[in-house]
């Protein structure tokens, strides 16, 4: 994937910590983290979602080695809900796919939060 801000922590943490918000963000549509998180989830969601408008098996592949298998539902996981759900719904949009929204700072250590969400 592409270079991941180093946010004081190690690389193994830093690639599992964006491979599991990339998911939970597809699952939920909306999270709400840290500024910095956010901007850089959004890369990753963007290239998630590139893939599945290209919608070949190869694609598929690529994003399904980056992303966790989580169930959505019953009958559908986070892979078949990019690939059907939100490549449908951006088929003839050309990128910014996420939008944040600023919040309050974080009560404990004053950090800057946001909203993600699918637009």
């Amino acid at each position: 994937m592409s270079y991941i801000q180093k946010q004081g922590k190690n690389t193994a943490w830093r690639v599992a910590l964006m491979r599991n918000l990339t998911s939970e963000l597809i699952v939920s549509e909306r999270l709400e983290i840290t500024e910095t998180r956010a901007k850089e989830l959004r890369k990753h969601l963007d290239k998630m979602v590139t893939l599945a408008k290209r919608g070949d098996l190869h694609a598929r592949r690529q994003a399904a080695s980056w992303l966790r298998n989580i169930e959505v539902s019953s009958k559908e996981d986070v892979l078949q809900k990019l690939f059907t759900t939100i490549a449908k719904k951006y088929k003839d949009r050309d990128g910014g796919y996420t939008r944040i929204l600023k919040l309050d700072n974080r009560k404990g250590d004053n950090a800057p939060m946001v909203i993600i969400e699918l637009v």
